[in-house]
């Protein structure tokens, strides 16, 4: 293959990538692989002087993400890139330079005039991006206003850390390569609700334009502070020198080792403190000279031994994880690496007991595989659920042709995840030590099929001491935490069983009604005697205050399925219920409906207000309405929306004061 052939394969290649990276469709191929080819590239358009029109070395990837295309009013280029520290000192030139995190996202520009939030532009390919600004309210950091006046320009990161990332994972249909590709994907969803499932940050990274005068870089981030935006986190170095910038380097890879940074970075970059001298650098193909330059790591790959494939089951889908000899990378053992779906095994050639794999630790966090040096036998896909034994199916996704395996029974213990997570949490019945990630492995390992399973986790003490992040200490703290379970609240059982449309409130309701025994009466259709009859058992519960006609069916029908009363029945042979009696209500608020806002004085939260109002047979919303009796807000004179609305309506304002000396006994 000629030269020219070889570059426009090479270019082939890394385009397809990257608009499948930047696009959230999925990874083609590792950030390893794309730097690699890339270099590849560059180095062969030195040697024959030959650049392709569509060469990603002369152009900015583009985001293809639908929607109003708009001109950026300052360009978005790319910063150029290094390795290697000593390239970082020969450009800073002995100047003072700030050095900050190469957040690994996606570029969003925002824009404010006169204190307000006007437009959020996608990067696109830096002269063109897309108008995303009806996102903004679903996008945390985005702030609707600042406290600075004039014309402002921001650029920042879009970034999802890894925690809400293996969250999203866990419980969603799709899975994400990385919290990059999550990112990405989530710019081309139409309904800012579903964006902000996703808990994205955006981050500033530089004040590209302020009407004030600012020429310190460092200076523009404080005043973006002082206005109302976090930015990147950024050190001084005064003096650059090969020492000094090294161990600044090491420093801050460190912080990435220890996972002290929550969020995906895939480097560093410097810029001149000098503002004005930055501006005066020229454009190289799409990297402005002076603009900034970004260093990133060399990844330390190693090469082992596949021992198996580990099928794990999350809410929806069944992942492959590669489980090898274990190695030492970046300071650690390492021996699991995720293959995330049935595609990346494909892509990479993944086989069987044997096969060879090079595995690098991503931005230094995340262990993957990045290539199969030699194949032994192939690559098994179970036939069956590892967890339940119901047949597997899989799927392939028409948005990205990403191949998934799934259970086909809906009632696989596996996709019981968010139930036994709401049953383990604190207003649960508060199992502290046991989080969703642990739930996952524990189901996996066939320990817990029902809620009672969950009382039988001490049984496996000695297993999980053995389990990779456990260890003595973190099994004996789940064991205790499991006896400390047994005793709980009758509120706290009622929530844990996740019935539907019954949340902490509705349980509070029903159980200062009802003692739990007689509401088991009730929906059991048992007299004091034992005895079966047929009361209108939805009719009984929808008579107590805040209950109605459909939280009461829902209760009543959860009850009536057979295999709820199973569950139930033994559950209650693991716990001892502790039943608080019915309350006895007050009338000192019946019939009235108010609303709380603002901070309270008197009282310890606006919720212990508000169960004093329930208390005394008041009822509090959310939000101000026709119905509403009074709005409680110490602030009586603020231009808040509740108090205009308040105020449109004629319905009466009154402070805390006025609510205790009206409303309250006296004694």
């Amino acid at each position: 293959m000629s030269k020219t052939d070889l570059m426009r394969q090479l270019v082939s290649e890394l385009n397809a990538a990257s608009d499948a990276y930047y696009n959230g469709r999925g990874e083609l191929m590792t950030d390893h692989e794309w730097d690699a080819r890339f270099d590849e590239l560059r180095q062969l358009e030195q040697e024959t002087g030959v650049v392709l029109p569509d060469s990603p070395t002369h152009k900015v990837s583009a985001d293809s993400t639908v929607g109003q295309k708009e001109a950026h009013e300052y360009p978005a280029l790319s910063l150029a890139k290094t390795k290697k520290t000593e390239d970082l000192v020969k450009w800073a030139e002995d100047r003072p330079i700030w050095l900050s995190w190469k957040l690994d996202g996606l570029t969003l520009v925002v824009t404010y005039d006169n204190g307000s939030l006007t437009k959020v532009v996608t990067r696109g390919d830096g002269h063109v991006g897309t108008n995303i600004t009806y996102l903004a309210p679903a996008i945390n950091g985005i702030q609707p206003t600042v406290k600075s006046r004039g014309h402002i320009v921001v650029r920042g990161e879009a970034v999802i850390s890894y925690a809400d990332f293996e969250q999203f994972n866990l419980e969603s249909d799709e899975e994400y390569a990385n919290p990059r590709n999550l990112a990405s994907g989530s710019m081309t969803l139409k309904d800012p609700k579903e964006v902000a499932k996703r808990h994205i940050r955006w981050i500033p990274f530089t004040l590209v334009h302020t009407d004030e005068d600012i020429t310190s870089w460092g200076k523009r981030m404080d005043w973006l502070k002082e206005i109302g935006l976090d930015c990147v986190d950024h050190e001084l170095i005064e003096h650059p020198t090969f020492n000094n910038v090294n161990e600044a380097v090491n420093r801050w890879s460190l912080k990435v080792t220890n996972k002290e940074n929550p969020y995906p970075v895939d480097g560093l970059v410097i810029a001149y403190d000098d503002t004005d001298y930055a501006a005066t650098g020229s454009v190289t193909g799409h990297h402005a000279t002076r603009a900034g330059f970004a260093f990133k790591w060399a990844d330390e790959s190693v090469i082992t031994e596949l021992d198996h494939i580990e099928w794990s089951c999350a809410a929806s889908t069944i992942s492959p994880v590669a489980v090898f000899k274990p190695v030492e990378l970046e300071g650690t053992t390492v021996k699991r690496a995720s293959l995330c779906n049935i595609s990346e095994c494909e892509r990479l050639g993944i086989g069987g007991k044997g096969t060879e794999l090079e595995v690098i630790k991503a931005n230094k966090i995340i262990p993957k595989v990045i290539s199969i040096r030699q194949t032994q036998g192939v690559l098994d896909i179970p036939k069956t659920c590892p967890v339940c034994g119901s047949p597997t199916v899989v799927v392939e996704s028409e948005a990205s042709s990403t191949k998934t395996l799934h259970c086909t029974n809906h009632e696989c213990p596996a996709k019981q995840l968010r139930k036994f997570a709401r049953f383990v949490s604190k207003p649960g019945v508060n199992i502290d030590g046991i989080s969703e990630q642990t739930l996952q492995r524990f189901i996996n390992l066939g320990w817990i099929k029902d809620f009672s399973d969950i009382y039988s986790i001490p049984d496996h003490a000695a297993e999980i001491a053995r389990l990779d992040g456990f260890g003595d200490k973190s099994a004996n703290n789940i064991v205790e935490s499991v006896s400390k379970a047994r005793d709980v609240d009758a509120q706290r059982l009622l929530y844990a069983l996740c019935i539907p449309l019954c949340g902490q409130d509705v349980c509070k309701r029903l159980l200062a009604a009802h003692k739990l025994e007689d509401l088991m009466k009730i929906v059991r259709g048992e007299d004091n005697a034992g005895s079966l009859f047929a009361p209108d058992k939805v009719a009984i519960l929808s008579a107590i205050p805040g209950i109605g006609p459909e939280k009461a069916r829902q209760f009543v029908a959860w009850f009536e399925n057979e295999a709820n009363i199973k569950v139930y029945d033994k559950l209650m042979s693991e716990v001892n219920i502790k039943q608080a009696q019915p309350a006895s209500v007050g009338e000192l608020c019946k019939g009235l409906t108010f609303v709380i806002t603002g901070d309270v004085n008197h009282y310890k939260n606006r919720n212990d207000l508000k169960a004093y109002i329930e208390s005394e047979g008041g009822k509090v919303t959310g939000s101000v309405s026709k119905s509403t009796s009074y709005l409680i807000n110490n602030d009586i004179n603020s231009t808040s929306t509740k108090n205009k609305k308040a105020n449109q309506l004629g319905i009466p304002i009154i402070s805390e004061d006025d609510f205790i000396d009206r409303f309250t006994q006296k004694a």
